[in-house]
């Protein structure tokens, strides 16, 4: 007489592929449709939201325009619909995976056919790669909490790719194409379109991804500038000043310079820069600079300098302080006391530090955009800007 088949224990786990009696799962690709189907479970924390509209992903390979002898890059391949599209036709496709679940999943997509060989999985995060692997496009369902960082990855590379066509959250995919004055225009505004051309190509619902996010999704095409297109100007040079510009973008130009942080930075820079190429100090800059330090403190102490009006009745005589009750002139004099025992709470710059802030008043009146705000500014307002720096010796990377 046959055995009995065992059943498991109750709350047994059987790894990440379940039977479809697992509650909140989604079911994966399988032969035959049979009622033994794989379930795969989707890990929110690391963005799986998997792209289950066909037409979609057609049209994210098609936006790429890829050749037979690409080599394309995708991040976040997930179960392997844009992946399988992509393979036939270009002629290698890196997928770049974190999760060691979905690298198993999309291999198994392909194994066994003619586009087996064409894939090849790396299991790790791109974000922390030392470098992105070359090719000729990128695509990507991009999880949403990488986005900002694979773009500035991308754009940070010698040779970076043709094109890339990227999935990303709706209001971040309008910050891409956000021109000045526009609300969400930003410093990954800026450094887009000055390292490439930007395009939006469509626009994605939630429910075309399984598990539904919670917001919507557009789909970027991008085009990094080539060869003699590029600008010959370093990248980190460039973002170091838009960190700068835009870590307050409501306010203007000369007031994201005047944070202490800011200072003491392009101080230290302005000491390497100096050294580097044998500079002495220009003394006669720093007590110049002393100078007007001095005039600014006392024209700030006179502007806060409480002066009542003549007519509105509220100033107080000497005589007044008679009639005034004891416990508010104990209160008065105590508060004196404490204003008195105070002691000057800033140290007293050195002589770089004065000089340095001497040549960033001297860059922001030379330019004109002192009392500009980043977000009204364009490529040429902060090209004009890291030049005129540039010319000063102050350096941002």
């Amino acid at each position: 007489m046959p055995k009995a088949a065992k059943q498991k224990r109750a709350g047994a786990s059987s790894g990440p592929y379940d039977r479809n009696s697992n509650n909140g799962s989604n079911k994966g690709s399988a032969k035959g449709g049979s009622a033994n189907t794989n379930i795969f479970r989707f890990d929110k924390d690391f963005g799986q939201h998997i792209l289950k509209n066909p037409g979609i992903s057609d049209a994210i390979v098609d936006k790429a325009f890829l050749k037979p002898t690409d080599v394309v890059v995708e991040v976040g391949p997930g179960t392997g619909n844009i992946t399988v599209r992509a393979l036939e036709k270009a002629k290698k496709v890196i997928a770049i995976e974190l999760d060691p679940r979905m690298g198993a999943e999309v291999t198994k997509r392909v194994q066994g056919t003619p586009l087996a060989k064409k894939l090849e999985v790396i299991l790790g995060d791109v974000i922390k790669m030392p470098e992105m692997p070359s090719c000729d496009a990128l695509i990507s369902n991009t999880p949403y909490q990488i986005s900002s960082p694979l773009i500035f990855k991308m754009l940070s590379m010698p040779n970076p790719p043709r094109v890339a066509v990227l999935m990303f959250q709706r209001e971040f995919a309008k910050r891409l194409v956000a021109r000045p004055g526009d609300a969400l225009y930003s410093r990954l505004s800026v450094n887009v379109n000055f390292w490439a051309t930007c395009k939006h190509i469509m626009k994605v619902g939630k429910q075309n991804f399984k598990p539904p996010p919670k917001v919507e999704s557009d789909v970027v095409r991008i085009e990094p500038l080539l060869g003699s297109a590029r600008p010959n100007v370093a990248f980190e040079e460039f973002d170091g000043l838009l960190r700068i510009a835009f870590n307050r973008k409501n306010k203007t130009i000369r007031a994201a310079f005047s944070v202490k942080e800011v200072l003491a930075m392009c101080e230290r820079n302005y000491k390497v820069y100096c050294t580097l190429h044998n500079i002495p100090i220009d003394e006669s800059i720093a007590d110049a600079a002393a100078a007007d330090d001095m005039d600014v403190e006392m024209d700030v102490d006179d502007d806060n300098e409480e002066k009542p009006d003549e007519d509105d009745g509220t100033a107080m005589d000497e005589d007044d302080d008679e009639d005034m009750p004891t416990f508010f002139k104990d209160l008065k004099e105590a508060d004196a006391a404490k204003e008195a025992a105070k002691t000057p709470s800033r140290n007293p710059k050195s002589k770089v530090a004065l000089v340095v802030k001497a040549k960033v008043n001297k860059v922001l009146t030379a330019t004109a955009l002192a009392d500009k705000r980043a977000r009204q500014c364009d490529q040429n307002d902060f090209l004009k800007l890291l030049l005129a720096f540039h010319e000063e010796g102050i350096h941002f990377s």
